[in-house]
């Protein structure tokens, strides 16, 4: 009798006792979206970012392969980009492949910006900068990119410039003085016209886009000096600082060395600084005579 009636007693404290929520249910509508308006907002913010994000745009790019350490055959190999989802330029893709699908692709790259030349190829059969070559992203073909035509290919998209530069020392790009003044250190001064001669040449980088694309280098680069080289020895030859311009000019007058160039301009053309080789060749051209 004594424990029925201890039953019903704490069958009426429970009945009388106010309803409490646990601490789970006051969790669960703390992380509710309706009771927490920053979290709605973060999801809001999250769903319009995803709605924003522009559609992928899957490409085709055929990239020059060649590794001389597997001794297989040169091959082009297909990668697919979305060019959505990443820079505007054609070195943008080739970091992208090489971050996120072969690591072993090989090029050279630098200051991303038009300025070291060291990304210097051929993109869909024009030699330019990977960096300032934009991504047609209209296109629905395949686009290619290759090492720089006619030369020695290191690895992949690195050519051998050993030859190059090479030629370009060869044409002593510095100035050179005989004034024993000038010697002991006093300022050469120059004024604005024979300085304002340099412009035009001095902006060379070095890319060998111009001497690659040309005919003449292709199959006398051993001999002719090509575009780039001739057009920094013109740069040295009309420097008025200089003291050696007979001895520059007796030096490049050679049948080779000179006048192997025919004026095919493809030089000019494909300048990624938009500077004219061709104008500067035909000058000294004229100055040898």
């Amino acid at each position: 009798m004594f424990a029925a009636a201890l039953r019903r007693g704490a069958g009426a404290v429970a009945r009388d006792r106010p309803a409490t929520a646990s601490i789970f249910d006051i969790s669960r509508v703390v992380t509710t979206g309706a009771s927490n308006p920053a979290h709605a907002a973060a999801a809001a913010t999250t769903t319009a970012a995803e709605s924003a994000k522009p559609p992928a745009n899957v490409q085709e790019f055929q990239i020059y392969r060649w590794d001389p350490e597997s001794g297989g055959k040169p091959r082009y190999q297909t990668y697919k980009v979305d060019t959505n989802a990443c820079g505007p330029m054609m070195l943008d893709v080739l970091f992208k492949i090489k971050d996120e699908q072969d690591n072993s692709l090989a090029f050279r790259r630098s200051c991303r910006e038009g300025i070291c030349g060291s990304c210097a190829m051929n993109i869909n059969g024009t030699n330019t900068l990977a960096c300032l070559s934009k991504v047609d992203k209209a296109t629905s073909g395949a686009q290619k990119i290759a090492p720089l035509p006619h030369m020695f290919v290191v690895r992949d998209l690195v050519v051998d410039m050993a030859n190059f530069y090479a030629q370009y020392k060869s044409v002593e790009p510095y100035l050179k003085i005989k004034s024993g003044d000038l010697k002991k250190g006093v300022e050469h001064i120059q004024t604005k016209e024979e300085r304002a001669k340099l412009d035009g040449l001095y902006e060379c980088i070095l890319c060998a886009c111009c001497s690659t694309s040309c005919p003449s280098y292709w199959w006398n680069q051993d001999q002719y000096l090509g575009p780039a080289v001739l057009m920094q020895a013109y740069r040295w030859i009309i420097d008025s600082r200089d003291e050696y311009t007979e001895e520059r000019l007796d030096k490049v007058n050679d049948a080779m060395k000179l006048f192997r160039c025919h004026t095919i301009m493809n030089c000019s053309k494909v300048c990624p600084k938009g500077l004219n080789p061709a104008k500067a060749i035909a000058k000294v051209k004229t100055m040898v005579h």
